[in-house]
């Protein structure tokens, strides 16, 4: 991917020398935290993690957190920085450059777009931290994997992601990293627009199998509009190289349901899909990049996902 000398972002935000310490309670008397031990024991480590990355925000991973737009069901908890110097290696801090290069160049594209459509773009800022952040959106981890919080509207970024993503998941190269960022300030783009607003709503009431296809459409969506940053940015500033829509293409795969199911526990529930398959994250990114519209990335209308 071309990046190096093009314009960084000012809307980095780093809090990577700062940790985030829990303190107070869970909705009354701290009954929640009372009952993790059983949660654990009920569920395991791994499933307790991603029952709670379901309320942490709009992610490559994790679910939505139902009080982010105005919802109830338990207190936020109160959380605060310890703070401390940032120190990096040569690798990270020239990772850190590329993030902001991303970010800056969609920026310009939303920045485009959103005049074609007599509308404003209101930039999001991108948190960088280690282990644990304090969002607007609760208490967060780096195991809960990038998210977007649409209350503060902040992506959260913990950069030992990209080595989960590389080593783990097998989806290595820069622009699988970029379509990470991408995928997040999809997210913004849908709270700018007014779509993730309408899927709270819509929620309000449907169980939890129906909720899910919603939010599966949710996160497809994302992807597309992942897709339409990486369109309009090589159109513009010709940033694409050879093998770079490949890398994005295997970055979408390797974060379907469907593979990390088979990977965490051996099966596949697709009732319990919150993101979409591998194939589905490949098709529309795949629209996203070709058409390049905001109309093409309608999944909620789609009857084939």
């Amino acid at each position: 991917m071309r990046w190096r000398g093009n314009r960084q972002s000012d809307n980095i935000e780093d809090r990577r020398g700062m940790r985030a310490t829990r303190s107070g309670n869970f909705g009354g008397g701290g009954g929640a935290l009372r009952l993790l031990p059983v949660v654990i024991k009920f569920l395991g480590v791994k499933g307790t993690l991603i029952a709670v990355a379901l309320f942490i925000g709009y992610g490559l991973f994790s679910g939505t957190l139902s009080q982010m737009l105005g919802g109830g069901g338990f207190q936020e908890q109160s959380a605060r920085q310890t703070g401390g110097n940032v120190s990096q290696s040569a690798q990270e801090k020239e990772l850190v450059q590329f993030i902001s290069v991303v970010l800056a160049d969609t920026e310009d594209t939303w920045h485009a777009l959103f005049q074609e459509m007599g509308r404003e773009y209101k930039e999001p800022r991108l948190v960088l931290y280690r282990q644990s952040i304090n969002s607007g959106c609760g208490f967060g981890s780096a195991e809960m994997g990038p998210f977007y919080c649409p209350a503060d509207q902040k992506v959260y970024l913990d950069l030992s992601f990209y080595e989960d993503l590389r080593n783990r998941y097998q989806a290595p190269g820069d622009f699988a990293q970029a379509y990470v960022v991408a995928h997040e300030i999809g997210h913004h783009v849908q709270t700018l627009t007014g779509i993730s607003r309408k899927v709270q709503e819509a929620k309000q009431g449907m169980d939890s199998t129906q909720a899910n296809q919603l939010s599966v459409r949710q996160e497809l969506q994302a992807d597309c509009f992942a897709g339409i940053w990486a369109h309009h940015a090589d159109r513009s500033r010709q940033i694409l190289e050879a093998g770079d829509v490949e890398e994005g293409l295997t970055a979408a795969s390797a974060i379907g349901d469907d593979r990390l199911q088979k990977q965490s526990r051996g099966y596949v529930t697709p009732d319990s899909f919150t993101h979409g398959s591998s194939r589905q994250r490949v098709k529309w990114f795949g629209i996203g990049l070709k058409v390049g519209t905001l109309k093409a990335c309608d999944t909620f209308s789609s009857k084939n996902l």
